[in-house]
């Protein structure tokens, strides 16, 4: 689904120091997990496409590169590019039904932002801003927690601790479920890749971002830590082993289908 929209980015200058550290999606590990996946899974025309634009810069740097710019104190990158990371999706409806705000999200940017990159006489700059915000989008559309419901930012309102650390539900499926393990992005991406199986690639190669999130959808719910009985109030859930035993294999999958979509996506893209 590549439908295209008018758009013409605007050119955000990279700052020499940047402070502050805005919530994202999956982690920068997260997403270089997936990103150093799609590599695996480009065909020749996309491949080519991708150099084209970003030269040797790779699918898994590029992946971070959205959610670095979060820093820049521009209105673009505080305003108006910040609903292009999630979309939402009440209980009970679908994506399709609900749509998009009027200030867009994750499905919208997409639209345009591809319509840039098969835009040729668009600027190099728009068309390398473009590419490195539809592979990070694909990642974030797979974070289960990135198809919101509407009525907690995503798990930013909801407390818990991981380990004993005051968090939310929404930073541990960005971070610390993904990084719990201590492994570098390279060493996560090369176990994952080993083991998808060529059925498991064939069947996930859908560049529809409404599948992707009609999964993380289904999967929403599952992320909600159970309530305490009897705990007092104000005591908030301490996710530990069970609940990263209950999870890292929904992690793991999402990371491993998100590699798979970028590279399905982008085969699509540049097959134009």
């Amino acid at each position: 689904m590549l439908r295209s929209a008018p758009f013409v980015a605007p050119v955000a200058a990279m700052v020499a120091l940047l402070t502050g550290s805005p919530a994202a999606a999956w982690s920068g590990m997260g997403h270089r997990v997936s990103g150093m996946i799609a590599e695996r899974y480009l065909d020749s025309r996309a491949r080519a496409g991708v150099k084209a634009i970003l030269g040797v810069e790779s699918a898994a740097e590029a992946s971070t590169w959205a959610d670095f710019m979060r820093s820049d104190p521009s209105e673009f990158w505080q305003k108006t590019a910040s609903p292009w990371h999630y979309v939402t999706v009440p209980d009970g409806k679908t994506y399709a039904e609900v749509g998009a705000p009027p200030e867009g999200d994750s499905v919208t940017a997409l639209q345009r932002f591809s319509a840039t990159v098969r835009d040729r006489n668009a600027p190099l700059a728009d068309r390398q801003l473009a590419l490195r915000f539809i592979i990070h989008i694909v990642g974030d559309l797979h974070q289960p927690l990135h198809v919101g419901n509407g009525r907690d930012r995503g798990g930013n309102d909801v407390r818990v601790e991981f380990f004993r650390k005051p968090t939310n539900l929404h930073a541990v499926w960005d971070d610390d479920l993904v990084e719990n393990e201590g492994l570098s992005f390279s060493e996560k991406a090369k176990w994952l890749s080993e083991k998808i199986t060529p059925a498991q690639a064939k069947a996930w190669q859908t560049a529809d971002p409404l599948v992707w999130i009609a999964e993380s959808q289904a999967l929403r719910d599952a992320t909600y830590p159970p309530p305490m009985p009897n705990a007092a109030p104000g005591t908030v859930p301490n996710l530990r082993f069970d609940y990263v035993f209950q999870h890292q294999g929904t992690v793991n999958l999402r990371l491993s289908q998100a590699g798979v979509r970028i590279a399905a996506y982008l085969n699509q893209l540049f097959a134009r």
